[in-house]
């Protein structure tokens, strides 16, 4: 059920499927441009009894925007998980959300009980990068890049064959407020979270796409070395938003690591 609340310094916009509340609850974090959509498909995969939470990350969607960091947006969720009384999760996240999955089961580990953290790294891009893209958001637009981003979130054999998917979207990229996108936008520019990803000691499952021009497959693969215990696994012939483009795969890898976590 869709909602809006207020646990901390901004109004989030969040889709709670209560579920059975005695089982693990799955929290899905979402990538850069995106809101809670992404994973309506995965989620309606699972078993209809799984208690699942999606939310927009705050300058995204529906929720208000504030001072973004890695560690603020992982606050946010903390924040959000405590109010709905959800503990010892599944975390799921896909690109800067794998990001925030990593900073929150640091900062809270009584909320995590395991991860998937899929497409993502300790550190993406460089600084140079991501300096560039927020000043081609803050003077053109996310418009003016929104064909290049499309081309690193799917496959061409995606884009050729899902013309109206595509299409859509788009929309949902170019609608993303600006100085949401922006702000977090920066966030992954300035973040480092090898020191205490090292640290993690939980059952994790890091997922890469082949055709991935954002996160290609070393970078997720480096991440799950460095996570000890961390299994890697690499969908073939998809991009970097597995959730929307390859949720037929990415759903049966999900409930097998959740039914694998004590």
């Amino acid at each position: 059920m869709t909602r809006f609340a207020r646990p901390g310094a901004v109004t989030l916009h969040y889709d709670h499927h209560t579920g059975d509340p005695a089982r693990r609850p799955i929290v899905f974090a979402n990538s850069l441009g995106t809101d809670l959509r992404i994973w309506d498909t995965v989620r309606s995969a699972l078993p209809p009894d799984t208690p699942t939470l999606a939310m927009d990350k705050r300058g995204h969607g529906l929720s208000e925007h504030g001072p973004i960091s890695i560690e603020t947006l992982a606050t946010d969720l903390a924040a959000l998980m405590d109010h709905l009384a959800l503990s010892d999760a599944l975390l799921c996240g896909v690109s800067v959300g794998g990001m925030i999955a990593q900073s929150l089961a640091h900062q809270r580990p009584d909320l995590v009980a395991g991860l998937m953290l899929c497409n993502t790294g300790a550190q993406i891009g460089t600084a140079e990068a991501w300096t560039m893209r927020i000043d081609t958001v803050q003077t053109s637009g996310i418009a003016a890049m929104a064909d290049a981003i499309l081309e690193r979130w799917f496959s061409p054999d995606w884009r050729a064959s899902h013309p109206v998917a595509l299409s859509g979207w788009r929309q949902m990229l170019i609608r993303t407020p600006a100085d949401g996108y922006a702000a977090t936008c920066a966030a992954i520019r300035d973040a480092d979270l090898a020191a205490t990803t090292a640290r993690l000691s939980l059952p994790t499952l890091c997922v890469s796409g082949s055709e991935d021009g954002a996160t290609p497959p070393p970078l997720v693969e480096a991440l799950a070395d460095l996570i000890p215990g961390a299994h890697f696994t690499c969908l073939n012939g998809v991009g970097h938003l597995p959730c929307i483009e390859a949720p037929d795969h990415l759903a049966p890898l999900l409930r097998d690591l959740y039914d694998s976590l004590p």
